[in-house]
């Protein structure tokens, strides 16, 4: 399956674009992402100062660059074309960032994602979905992932916006679609259960499929409550269980600790044990 992906990538995947007249010979056409875009998705993504950044398909190396400028971050992008790369190598030099980024030209499926805090990319929609397992198995719980243009399956996006964009190279309407994700965290299975307000441990059964949360919360003298809405927004979740009883909280690994409440008014606090 990756050499299948790698392959597509060559020929395909770098979307990103240098100025056209300082790469006249190259025989791939790239697409570059209008400056406006790349404005909008380092955005969304709330960027910090010191957060890492990696770009799949970086091309001339924009939106890195940008991300160091601008937003004090650091980190790398992947492209597969060697002029490509060092011409953004050269270009972060010039832009005095080169101590904080830099550009590598490898294969992205054997990339190391765990160190990012942001993901951003400009794929095909089939390579976003090859990517996506690596992408949930790799990425930390709160890491965002930005697209330019392509969505990520079934995997629903927090935000997706319309960018005017009148300067894009591709299509006839000249605008482009953002999608932002924020990465959850694994909280699938058996949790052994414990109530401040109670005088044993209880449990609760979660099934999750990407953000979204369901399953069962047992609960001293009230019984087994499905979950009627449930989230994560990163490594924060929530429950919403009948009479208006809801869990808030935080999972770290395989604990997860937060507060019961009604109608906004807190009831207890809780703890629960992920069992093996």
């Amino acid at each position: 399956m990756q050499a299948k992906w790698a392959c597509v990538a060559v020929a395909l995947l770098s979307l990103e674009a240098p100025a056209q007249d300082s790469l006249k010979d190259l025989d791939t056409p790239y697409v570059p992402t209008p400056q406006v875009v790349v404005d909008r998705m380092l955005h969304l993504a709330k960027l910090k100062a010191g957060e890492t950044v990696i770009d799949l398909g970086s091309g001339d190396g924009r939106i890195m660059i940008e991300a160091a400028t601008r937003y004090g971050a650091r980190g790398f992008g992947v492209e597969i074309d060697p002029r490509l790369v060092k011409l953004s190598n050269d270009r972060a030099a010039k832009a005095g960032v080169a101590d904080r980024v830099k550009f590598l030209q490898q294969d992205l499926f054997k990339t190391d994602f765990h160190e990012a805090n942001v993901l951003t990319l400009y794929l095909l929609p089939d390579v976003n979905l090859a990517l996506r397992p690596k992408i949930l198995a790799e990425l930390r719980p709160g890491a965002r992932v930005v697209s330019h243009d392509y969505g990520m399956g079934d995997w629903r996006p927090d935000a997706q916006e319309t960018v005017p964009a009148p300067d894009k190279k591709v299509g006839a309407r000249k605008e482009s679609q953002v999608f932002i994700w924020t990465v959850p965290a694994k909280v699938a299975g058996e949790w052994r259960l414990e109530v401040s307000s109670a005088a044993k441990h209880t449990r609760m059964v979660l099934k999750q499929k990407f953000q979204s949360v369901s399953g069962n919360v047992e609960l001293t003298g009230q019984g087994d409550l499905p979950v009627k809405e449930g989230g994560l927004r990163g490594d924060e979740l929530r429950l919403m269980l009948a009479d208006a009883v809801e869990m808030v909280g935080r999972a770290t690994g395989d604990t997860l600790a937060g507060t019961l409440r009604r109608s906004g008014r807190e009831l207890a606090s809780w703890t629960a044990r992920r069992v093996p």
